[in-house]
């Protein structure tokens, strides 16, 4: 089966957190549409994860914005700008290419949520005046282990410490909190699966792992990282605004397509708040 054809299955296999719902694009729909749609053996050419802690410079690199609005297709000097800064600051717009496609707007996404902004697939004056004087995102466990993960419910957010600076911040999407009932062939046996879908709160630490799609019962997972039980950091073909998940915390695919080469086992995870819908 090409690759084409397996993301597409995969994409009908998938659903909610524990699985990727399929390809949608439109901001309207509340989705991030993929820019890794070729397939996810494709998507390292464009994964590039900041590579130097954002909290080891002594003061954030001065930064003045073009002021130009921007949308989804833009193309220019201007996107360049602004996926350049993105990085410079902890999140991942995925390759530099003066493109403004998916991979950039989840990253545009995550900045917005962390600054106090409403998330919006456009960048106007709000967002570069944000972008000039950047808020860094809340930390939520003050003594946490220097190398963690802290995942903002609330925020719809994840950031990925090490050596206690900040490493990576990325957008998510969690539980929906929607209780569910599905009926799925799992283990040769049709068998009815029923849950919360909800991420539960507390500190955790990440376990077992798959490379590429893992199987669930509930549907496809891409490189998942365990950490609670079930629940995974995974990513996902679809990484809406709001929660939408069975209760893993889903991931962009570019982002998830990194994690693994930077988040070992035994790594704290904690997860706190509650998204207000």
């Amino acid at each position: 089966m090409g690759v084409g054809r397996r993301l597409a299955a995969a994409a009908v296999l998938t659903a909610g957190a524990v699985l990727a719902s399929g390809l949608v694009s439109g901001h309207a729909a509340g989705t991030q549409r993929s820019d890794l749609a070729g397939g996810a053996g494709g998507a390292s050419a464009v994964v590039t994860i900041h590579t130097t802690p954002v909290s080891a410079r002594t003061a954030v690199t001065p930064f003045t914005a073009p002021h130009v609005s921007l949308k989804i297709g833009a193309k220019g000097a201007a996107v360049k700008q602004l996926q350049t800064r993105l990085r410079e600051l902890g999140y991942a717009p995925g390759k530099i290419d003066s493109r403004y496609g998916g991979t950039t707007q989840s990253a545009v996404w995550a900045f917005q949520k962390v600054q106090g902004l409403s998330p919006t697939s456009t960048v106007s004056a709000r967002t570069w005046r944000a972008l000039e004087n950047p808020k860094a995102p809340q930390i939520l466990v003050p003594k946490g282990k220097p190398d963690r993960v802290e995942v903002n419910l609330t925020k719809q957010i994840a950031v990925l410490y090490q050596a206690g600076q900040v490493k990576l911040i990325t957008h998510i999407s969690s539980g929906s909190g929607i209780p569910y009932c599905e009926t799925a062939t799992w283990q040769g046996k049709v068998q009815r699966f029923c849950g919360d879908a909800r991420t539960p709160t507390g500190d955790f630490k990440t376990t077992w792992r798959r490379s590429g799609w893992h199987k669930s019962y509930l549907g496809q997972l891409y490189n998942p990282i365990f950490f609670n039980g079930g629940i995974a950091l995974h990513g996902a073909l679809s990484v809406p605004l709001a929660p939408a998940s069975h209760g893993c915390v889903r991931l962009p695919m570019h982002v998830a397509e990194a994690l693994p080469t930077l988040l070992g086992t035994g790594v704290p995870v904690h997860v706190r708040g509650k998204f207000q819908r």
